[in-house]
């Protein structure tokens, strides 16, 4: 199936007769039936807004007035009432968790359809936390507060931070209660994306061996996300070579922030590049590779250093799927895949090297760069040092500590990093400069997210909207909240998250 043979979106029949501003089309839903479920959210006893977020809702096209009546505004953001020109459906795929591959599919998200913004962009429109779906496997398909305002935290903090990611648009309580250790208030979370196709959707055509509609996913994917490839020879490869690219970014951009990612299934790598799923997540305090915050990742498969390796093995899962595409004898889709998935390792180095540089302000490259950043991360390692704050405390040319200013080693690499600078044309002002732009001096701490969630659970929301006031701008280094920058006084080696569902 090429481009040209999808069928056009389902569009509204008068965009411009809502007044909230909801334009929603359905492309996904023209893709051939085995990819989706129609479904409507199970309705809830007493829906309450709990957090809107008025900037993405502005950006999407969507009116501030109408969305004011908290209301009506609750019970269309916990599924009892849809906007205008809504086709709810579930979407089907498969995954490899934790490295063994099962069927999947929306068990408590139901996708509403695709906002088009005053700028033409199209965005998937989810609820999350929505009640059961065919995918349910005998769950409730609900999820509580806790883990949707969580996401709803971590995905705002990662825009901020300039990290490609979904986003989320509102929580609404449900006035009902869910169970899974422990009774919890119930919430369903508002998901924006790009789109929600993932790696395990072309899992779950390949697994039902559906050739056609795994040509008409790439076809779609190619259409929706990579418009540049449309003339390309080979468009399965050309679309698992540029997937390819976008996540090496991705994954580049995690590590500079020391981003753990707890659950990189295949079936949470989404095709545009973006972060999806918050759940198990976290942000590393000490340096250490081997960090992991999951509760379920006993043997740290996802850890902070696994993580660029993980990628690569997602990303030879999504060339499997394609295999039968990718050319139509058995020999040459093998090369071709193999071919693809061996040059990850150099995209991703190049990405990694280039932010490492930016958070060291060197404009230039030298072959020594890589060793002067490795030496740096071995030192952090060894004093179990602060990663934002050490690379935040160089942004303003400052030693990370003061009780390292006689460290020998810490000199020694002082040294060659200002002898390194020195050999670049741009002035001291310029490399910090670009250091102040790449070197967050607020991330989201994970003691105070704990602490946010736990007054929300309990009905007090001030303490995160204060947070994300400071998540907002997280490369403002003038900003005085010294509490908000320093990492748990208790410590967070024994830190765990977990999945909510």
């Amino acid at each position: 199936m090429s481009l040209s043979d999808l069928p056009a979106p389902i569009r509204p029949a008068d965009p411009s007769s809502d007044p909230a501003g909801w334009r929603l089309e359905h492309s996904y839903a023209q893709l051939p039936a085995l990819f989706h479920v129609a479904v409507a959210p199970t309705p809830v006893r007493a829906p309450r807004l709990v957090v809107l977020n008025r900037p993405l809702a502005e950006s999407l096209g969507l009116s501030s007035n109408p969305l004011a009546d908290d209301e009506e505004t609750a019970a269309l953001f916990a599924g009892n009432r849809l906007p205008p020109g809504s086709v709810p459906l579930a979407q089907a795929y498969a995954g490899h968790q934790y490295g063994h591959f099962t069927t999947l599919g929306d068990g408590r998200a139901i996708l509403l359809g695709e906002q088009i913004t005053p700028r033409g962009e199209r965005f998937d429109i989810q609820l999350k936390g929505s009640g059961p779906t065919p995918f349910s496997r005998r769950g409730d398909g609900r999820a509580a507060l806790g883990p949707m305002l969580r996401e709803y935290i971590i995905s705002e903090a990662m825009h901020a931070l300039g990290v490609p990611t979904t986003r989320s648009l509102a929580v609404a309580a449900t006035g009902e209660d869910v169970w899974r250790q422990s009774s919890l208030p119930g919430a369903v979370l508002t998901r924006v994306a790009a789109s929600h196709i993932r790696v395990g959707t072309f899992e779950w055509a390949a697994a039902r061996g559906d050739e056609a509609a795994l040509r008409a996913l790439v076809a779609y994917t190619v259409r929706r996300h990579f418009p540049e490839l449309a003339e390309a020879g080979n468009l399965p490869q050309a679309l698992l070579v540029a997937v390819i690219e976008r996540q090496a970014s991705l994954v580049a951009q995690w590590l500079r922030i020391g981003f753990v990612h707890g659950v990189m299934n295949t079936d949470n790598m989404a095709l545009s590049g973006e972060t999806i799923d918050y759940g198990p997540c976290a942000f590393m305090d000490a340096y250490d590779p081997a960090t992991v915050f999951s509760s379920i990742d006993a043997h740290g498969r996802y850890a902070y250093g696994n993580q660029a390796r993980i990628a690569q093995w997602n990303l030879a899962r999504l060339a499997e799927a394609l295999l039968p595409v990718l050319h139509v004898e058995k020999q040459p889709a093998l090369a071709l895949a193999n071919e693809a998935i061996a040059g990850f390792t150099a995209r991703f180095q190049h990405h990694w090297l280039a932010g490492m540089r930016r958070k060291l302000g060197l404009f230039t490259e030298e072959p020594q760069d890589e060793g002067l950043i490795e030496t740096l991360l071995a030192w952090m390692l060894k004093t179990k040092a602060d990663f934002t704050n050490t690379f935040a405390a160089l942004a303003l040319d400052m030693r990370p500590d003061p009780t390292v200013r006689d460290d020998p080693e810490f000199i020694q690499w002082h040294a060659d990093w200002l002898a390194r600078l020195s050999r670049q044309s741009q002035d001291a002002a310029e490399s910090e400069a670009l250091r102040r732009a790449h070197n967050p001096a607020f991330i989201p701490r994970n003691h105070h997210v704990e602490a946010v969630l736990g007054a929300a659970n309990e009905g007090d929301l001030r303490a995160m909207e204060r947070l994300l006031e400071i998540l907002v701008a997280p490369y403002d280094h003038t900003r005085h909240a010294p509490e908000y920058r320093l990492p748990n006084a208790a410590g967070g080696a024994d830190y765990r998250t977990f999945c909510g569902t």
